[in-house]
């Protein structure tokens, strides 16, 4: 059975590129600098890599990147820019869950929910993060966004969307937030490159700092760091608190 995200990202990629929250790159490439020191020696791997945003900012900064993306639609579009830019970038179709690397990478990167959490199971979300921890070296660092699960107890996950959706982007009605499970439910609305619209059922699962500590904790890695996210500005000076609808989360093993 195709799943929403699959049949999301099919044909959506110039649109996906235009999304209000696809335009935070820079500032975000900033801060994984930082995060390594500007060591251009590090290989780093970008899961959900999409349209290779993140991967074409750092290359185009010096750096050794491959991305990895379920979505063929996506990685073409990344290809595509790539060679807009004159640069070679190994960009991979591979599934989160099941990746073929192994203590090949010093840094891995999922921003913007690039996989992780929008499967169907928490054990599925769990692979993905035991896949991206097999692909790093000892020591390795992991750098990701998720959904804060503290922030739809305290507001509207519909209005939110709403407030910071413009004319052109995927908008989001319907949503149901399961208190048992942490899982919103929600009808997506997005045009395609075609310009062709399309309905999809979807539900992502929120969680809360001490699941993703715990998560974490038990792949190995011995520091865990959870800040709030901001569009294009992530900093380890933002405290997260319960208006943040993403968490940054930086781990080292």
């Amino acid at each position: 059975m195709t799943q929403w995200y699959e049949l999301l990202f099919e044909n959506y990629a110039k649109k996906y590129d235009d999304e209000s929250f696809t335009q935070g790159t820079i500032g975000e490439c900033d801060f994984i600098e930082r995060e390594i020191n500007f060591n251009k020696s590090l290989k780093i791997l970008d899961v959900g890599c999409g349209t290779g945003r993140h991967s074409i900012e750092l290359t185009k900064r010096g750096y050794n990147v491959t991305g990895v993306d379920l979505s063929e639609s996506q990685l073409l579009r990344a290809k595509e820019k790539a060679k807009e830019h004159n640069l070679q970038i190994d960009f991979q179709k591979h599934d989160a869950r099941n990746l073929p690397f192994e203590n090949d990478f010093d840094l891995a990167i999922m921003l913007c929910e690039g996989a992780f959490p929008l499967m169907e199971t928490d054990e599925m979300n769990f692979e993905i993060l035991r896949n991206i921890t097999n692909a790093l070296k000892s020591p390795g660092k992991l750098i990701f966004t998720t959904l804060n699960g503290l922030f739809p107890l305290f507001h509207s996950i519909e209005k939110f969307c709403a407030s910071t959706t413009k004319v052109k982007d995927a908008s989001y009605s319907n949503n149901s937030f399961d208190l048992i499970t942490f899982r919103d439910y929600n009808i997506t609305t997005v045009e395609d490159d075609s310009g062709n619209k399309k309905e999809l059922h979807c539900n992502e699962r929120y969680y809360v700092p001490s699941e993703i500590t715990w998560l974490i904790k038990s792949l190995g890695y011995k520091k865990i760091d959870i800040y709030g996210a901001k569009l294009g500005a992530f900093s380890r000076d933002d405290k997260l608190t319960t208006d943040d609808f993403e968490m940054l989360v930086v781990a080292g093993r």
